[in-house]
């Protein structure tokens, strides 16, 4: 067996012209072989973690007893040497990200880093990460536990087309842009993972049309704060459930009894209780309404809940002022308004003798009633989305409007002057074809007027034709938006302990400042055992050919050599 291993070192030292060095510290029969040059042998060093002053007092080709005894270094005629690519500093700007956490000094700045993500190798400069050193990546202690000594990088099992983002990130200097074939879920994950920060996660879910929930306050007193959240929050428990549900069933019986009591059929029913039985010539006095009438008994039952209703949250409300300037709120006291001024004009009615006046302001005053609809969007989702909707799609809204505006102007004087030999036109002037030119744009085309001579006629399809394009185009991105806000809004939340990511490095970089704790069986060929709570570690560019498995019963890695020849090369 050993001449086996001797005639393998040879065949080796012929072919790559390395000098065997003896590590009896970790294994006897073990043998690193290293890369001489042929005027004068390289000089290698370790490098103490936590100490960089001693980075050039402790070298690998020093005359140690310890490492080297009984072992003669011989060359041959067409022994190679590796260019060096990296010089350890003399000074404190030693970059030891990994292998101390010392300060990255103005030298180092263009040092490269590479960054392993489950596979996929990233190299970057130490610059560009140290950017934003709030983040893990930027941190060279934080991404330090990270850091894979066999191989020089930093191993993160991760996923892959989220970090060339995060990558980009770094060297746009903030700027960030989630990949279309990402998740905007997974994405998130990973900025939470690399630690970019709550402000620019906030300023990324902001970017994708998230519903921001700002932070709501609470009323400091305990009586107060369980009101507030019984009447404004439904979600909190069956108390708040009830009462949500108890307002949205009031909401609905008020909108219903304001419908059907328009319907001819309760009309006369009305009027024959009141004793007017000539109901096609309808007196003003029907109009209001009879203290005794079951449609003004349900109006009071639903106006004394929303005046509860508004009064109980607007003395529980932690802040008066930004309560009154809420726009649900307004539209609660809208709601409420046409009773009160419903009852002064009965209180009115008793006392004049001139209705004419007051039935007017009652008429509009009850077509505020139908206001009371929008209190569902307190309730609804739905309502909500819709708000957010119509908000973020004002430029295409204000364009369409524009644009219909300008066919109604072009084709109003069009048609009139296409019309005006005929006899019989119906378009008299140019106003009165503003209507004609809107429901034709529109396609409803009521029939009421139309175009009469063949001029007419075909200023009426060129008409029709302009106005479906101007509609047709704004409403794709309408459209599009609703579904957006509606996507995000109903996606189903899924709960963090439910998938849990592998997140944690493997053992080869421990908690401690120890970089690599080698066992009494295996040795990892990092460095040597020297006075208690030191460790020696090479430098980072040297090649072990290891393989890491995965102990399937223990859940443990465990370093197995490919063969028992580690070659320590001076890159």
């Amino acid at each position: 067996m050993g001449a086996n291993v001797m005639s393998t070192i040879a065949e080796l030292i012929e072919r790559w012209g390395f000098t065997p060095v003896l590590h009896p510290t970790t294994y006897k029969n073990e043998v690193a072989l290293e890369p001489v040059d042929d005027a004068a042998e390289l000089e290698p060093r370790e490098y103490v973690p936590g100490d960089p002053e001693k980075a050039d007092a402790i070298k690998l080709g020093e005359k140690d007893t310890n490492r080297n005894s009984g072992l003669n270094s011989f060359t041959t005629s067409h022994s190679r040497s590796l260019t060096k690519i990296q010089e350890i500093a003399p000074d404190d700007s030693f970059l030891s990200d990994g292998y101390g956490a010392s300060d990255i000094g103005h030298e180092n700045c263009c040092e490269r880093v590479v960054i392993n993500v489950a596979g996929l190798r990233f190299e970057t400069q130490v610059r560009t990460l140290a950017q934003f050193p709030d983040t893990l990546l930027g941190d060279p202690q934080r991404r330090m536990r990270y850091f894979d000594p066999l191989r020089n990088e930093h191993f993160f099992d991760r996923h892959r087309p989220s970090f060339e983002a995060i990558l980009y990130y770094y060297q746009s200097g903030g700027r960030l842009r989630r990949p279309l074939n990402v998740p905007d879920e997974i994405f998130q994950e990973e900025l939470k993972f690399y630690e970019l920060g709550d402000e620019v996660i906030q300023r990324f879910r902001e970017d994708e049309g998230y519903i921001i929930e700002k932070e709501e306050l609470l009323p400091k007193n305990p009586l107060q704060r369980f009101i507030w959240t019984m009447f404004e929050h439904p979600e909190t428990g069956w108390p708040a459930r009830s009462i949500a549900i108890l307002s949205v069933s009031i909401i609905i019986l008020s909108i219903f009894t304001f419908c059907l009591e328009t319907m001819p059929a309760v009309q006369e029913q009305i009027k024959k209780a009141r004793g007017n039985h000539n109901i096609s010539s309808p007196d003003m006095s029907d109009d209001i309404p009879q203290i005794n009438d079951p449609f003004f008994i349900i109006e009071t039952i639903c106006i004394v809940w929303f005046t509860f209703e508004l009064l109980v949250r607007f003395l529980s409300s932690p802040s008066k002022i930004q309560f009154s300037k809420n726009f649900m709120n307004i539209i609660d006291l809208i709601a409420i308004i046409p009773y009160f001024i419903t009852l002064g004009t009965l209180v009115a009615d008793s006392r004049s003798k001139n209705q004419s006046s007051s039935l007017a302001i009652l008429r509009v005053i009850r077509l505020v009633r139908v206001f009371r609809i929008f209190k569902l969007s307190r309730h609804s989702k739905g309502l909500q989305i819709l708000g957010l909707t119509l908000k973020a799609s004002m430029r295409e809204l204000g364009l369409l409007v524009f644009f219909v505006f300008i066919g109604v102007i072009l084709f109003s004087s069009a048609i009139y002057f296409g019309e005006t030999d005929h006899k019989e036109t119906h378009f008299t002037s140019i106003p009165d074809a503003f209507w004609w030119a809107l429901v034709t744009m529109t396609t409803v085309g009521y029939g009421d007027m139309y175009p009469q001579t063949v001029g007419g006629k075909l200023v009426g399809s060129l008409c029709a034709i302009a106005g479906v394009l101007t509609i047709a185009l704004p409403v794709p991105v309408i459209v599009s938006n609703f579904n957006y806000f509606y996507h995000r809004e109903t996606a189903s939340k899924v709960e963090e302990d439910e998938y849990q990511h592998v997140d944690q490095p493997c053992p080869y970089v421990p908690a401690e400042k120890k970089m690599i704790t080698p066992s009494d069986d295996i040795d990892l060929s990092i460095g040597d055992k020297g006075e208690e709570g030191s460790d020696v570690l090479r430098r980072p560019n040297r090649i072990d050919l290891q393989k890491t498995n995965l102990d399937p019963d223990t859940s443990e890695c465990s370093c197995v050599h490919v063969n028992r020849y580690n070659i320590s090369t001076e890159v």
